[in-house]
């Protein structure tokens, strides 16, 4: 259940009955010829479809997040670090004064991972709570799909171009791109990296698109294992 479908007292009672809830978190950065969306449209709907037979409530999606990577893209919206720590306490702390407990964060871009170390701080000052950091995308099983169907797969490639993060009236180029060089990207600032990818125009490796067929067993796969972690392995 999307919490936008619910008022506050509606919250109130559920809370007294299940004390679990969903945090999307995502990005707004270039994914070559998809959505600048992509990665808060994905965190946000396998959310939804992994809470919704348990009637869990999903928090909107945190749109943006850390790309600074990609800052030179025109679209990126990049938090700096200072401020994207105290936006997810803040946060946290409204969804814990709500009478949540178990928290789930369904993380969609990479480069949020210095979320889990300001949730693992969080935890020392709220110890009668529990909140689970779930990469969607590279969880075990999802991963383990993905690889099983193309192992040319990264970012802003044929691995993120579901039906819903598609644009309409774009064509998706028919080659492959080759692996870029993750070392190179790491040494220099954005500007340099975008002139790095612009070849590909910043898919990182593979195709741009697969069969739908393919992405709904991914999606599939992904679904349930997001589910599995709402349901189980709380503190």
């Amino acid at each position: 259940m999307h919490i936008n479908a619910m008022h506050w007292a509606q919250v109130e009672e559920r809370v007294k009955q299940d004390d679990r809830c969903i945090l999307p978190i995502g990005s707004v950065e270039q994914h070559a010829r998809i959505s600048l969306g992509t990665d808060m449209i994905l965190a946000e709907k396998v959310s939804l479809d992994a809470a919704e037979p348990l009637g869990v409530p999903v928090f909107p999606v945190l749109p943006y997040g850390l790309a600074s990577s990609f800052a030179d893209f025109p679209g990126t919206v990049s938090l700096s670090l200072r401020t994207y720590i105290g936006v997810i306490e803040d946060i946290l702390d409204s969804i814990y004064r709500a009478g949540f407990r178990r928290i789930l964060i369904v993380n969609g871009h990479g480069g949020n991972a210095p979320a889990g170390t300001v949730v693992s701080e969080w935890l020392n000052r709220n110890r009668d709570a529990s909140v689970k950091m779930h990469d969607w995308w590279r969880a075990p099983q999802t991963m383990g799909k993905v690889l099983e169907i193309d192992s040319r797969a990264s970012h802003a490639s044929w691995m993120e171009n579901f039906p819903w993060t598609r644009l309409e009236g774009v064509q998706q180029p028919e080659h492959a791109v080759e692996r870029i060089d993750f070392g190179a990207m790491a040494r220099v600032d954005a500007g340099r990296k975008r002139a790095l990818l612009e070849s590909c125009e910043g898919n990182y490796h593979g195709l741009f698109e697969r069969p739908d067929a393919d992405m709904l067993a991914i999606w599939d796969v992904a679904v349930r294992e997001t589910r599995f972690e709402l349901e189980n392995g709380w503190h």
